[in-house]
């Protein structure tokens, strides 16, 4: 007699994906946001502290978990020259990705001029609101980023949350360790490790938050500003996610050329992160998550911990779109006509202000009041005509910026020979399958249903002397 198997319901399909889908559930939140704002404005105003507690709880652990990351990084990888080279070779990509996401931005103004026809009168504009926004600050010059990014004290580079000093101390200690070696100071490492740990089992319960957040952050931004802003701005709008997309083609581009690697399946990839950063608006909630899937995807440990954190400062590619579009926008608005050498100068000045930019209130604005006075001909209260579409560009920078980052964490680790091409392309296909390293480290299921430890799925370590790349060479460790 023919055996039947029974086949779940739809209902409970969809029960199941539901409460073990981390991206479905922060999917449903988006949209149950998105419905909240628009029919219940005050609940999405009354809700917006789910998503202002989840990146709270967040930034407490991305301090730790850097300085962790970069200590066994450095100590594990053997050699300090390796190390950097790998931060010589970051900034360089850097500089290349922000420079031509700034003349992308400048192309698609000039092309589409979004601004064109407002004639705006500057008299009219309130200068005030934007002081309001910015709360009266201003971009660091030159000389004091570089202090600012100079720990005066170890623990209130922590307690600050300052990434930059949180990096350079992290830099010097793992530095000391490796001089020291591990017959002086046998205990460090270890301990540095399992405080990794702990930091990443926290993530995993902060995560289960997401969804929240997601909901919070989402029904406060509807509820705000509206869907109505869509429209008023809509050019500007479609102009800006336009050259994003653009943007990440040519960014898909170069990652195929230098790495092999396919950027449409590392979204697909990261899809659960990518959502909980485009609700949050915020690419800091994603960091340890995205550092645990660059490092299961054979990106070596010093090349992420270095990378990532780093390109929160210095690798803006999406503000830096955003930046020289809005630029033009406010130009065409107010009826100005920048010639080709104020649009260098554009270039040069946000080249020199978005490297300031992180972590600095309202910076967006600051930059775009910066780059106003400098040009001379643009009316510093123009900046106020951004003032209610700046937060649904945050989206497209955030995406921009992470994958950015992403993109070149894959780039430099390839470059260096930090990266196994062969581990990476079946961590992207799916075929190895990621477990969060907050899981309980006994055993879970791999590709073809056979138990694997949690550590060997959750993890790439750093020192592999037998492991070999696809084409056969071994990978670097030096």
């Amino acid at each position: 007699m023919p055996v039947s198997l029974s086949v779940p319901s739809l209902p409970r399909r969809a029960i199941r994906l539901l409460r073990t889908s981390l991206f479905t559930q922060i999917a449903c939140a988006l949209v149950l946001g998105v419905v909240v704002g628009r029919l219940w404005p005050d609940v999405g105003s009354a809700v917006q502290m789910l998503g202002d507690g989840f990146v709270r709880l967040i930034k407490a652990v991305i301090a730790p978990l850097v300085f962790c990351v970069v200590v066994t990084g450095i100590a594990k990888a053997g050699n300090l020259r390796a190390f950097g080279r790998i931060g010589v070779k970051a900034l360089l990509w850097f500089e290349v990705a922000t420079t031509f996401a700034l003349l992308i931005g400048l192309v698609a103004g000039n092309l589409v001029q979004p601004g064109a026809g407002m004639h705006v009168d500057p008299a009219r504009l309130d200068a005030s609101a934007v002081d309001a926004k910015t709360g009266g600050g201003s971009l660091p010059s030159t000389t004091e980023f570089v202090l600012h990014a100079l720990p005066e004290s170890a623990v209130g580079a922590f307690a600050e949350n300052s990434l930059l000093q949180v990096l350079v101390l992290a830099c010097l200690v793992g530095a000391a360790v490796l001089h020291l070696g591990h017959t002086k100071v046998p205990a460090i490492l270890p301990a540095v490790e399992q405080v990794q740990e702990v930091v990443f089992a926290v993530v995993g319960f902060v995560m289960r938050l997401a969804p929240l957040a997601v909901f919070g952050a989402t029904a406060h931004l509807v509820g705000q500003y509206g869907l109505g802003v869509m429209s008023t701005y809509g050019m500007l709008i479609a102009v800006c996610y336009g050259a994003a997309v653009l943007f990440l083609l040519l960014l898909a581009a170069a990652l195929k050329a230098v790495t092999g690697l396919s950027l449409w399946k590392f979204v697909r990839y990261t899809r659960e992160e990518l959502v909980l950063a485009l609700g949050t608006a915020s690419s800091e909630t994603v960091m340890p998550r995205m550092m645990q899937r660059l490092r299961h995807a054979g990106c070596r440990d010093d090349a992420v911990g270095l990378v990532l954190p780093t390109g929160y400062s210095f690798n803006l590619d999406g503000a830096s779109i955003y930046l020289s579009l809005a630029t033009l926008f406010m130009a065409q608005a107010v009826g100005v006509d920048l010639s080709l050498g104020q649009q260098i100068t554009v270039v040069l000045m946000l080249m020199l202000t978005s490297k300031g930019m992180a972590g600095v209130p309202g910076s967006a604005f600051l930059a775009l009041s910066a780059t106003a006075s400098a040009l001379g001909v643009v009316p510093a209260g123009a900046v106020a005509l951004l003032l209610g579409v700046d937060r649904i560009m945050d989206s497209m920078r955030v995406a921009t910026n992470l994958l950015g980052n992403c993109v070149a964490a894959f780039a430099v680790a390839r470059w260096e020979g930090a990266l196994d091409a062969g581990r990476a392309k079946k961590a992207l296909s799916g075929e190895a399958a990621f477990v969060p390293e907050e899981h309980d480290g006994t055993a879970a299921p791999g590709p073809d249903g056979t138990a694997v430890p949690a550590d060997a799925l959750g993890r790439h370590q750093l020192v592999q002397p037998a492991a070999e790349t696809e084409s056969g060479r071994p990978v670097r460790t030096d």
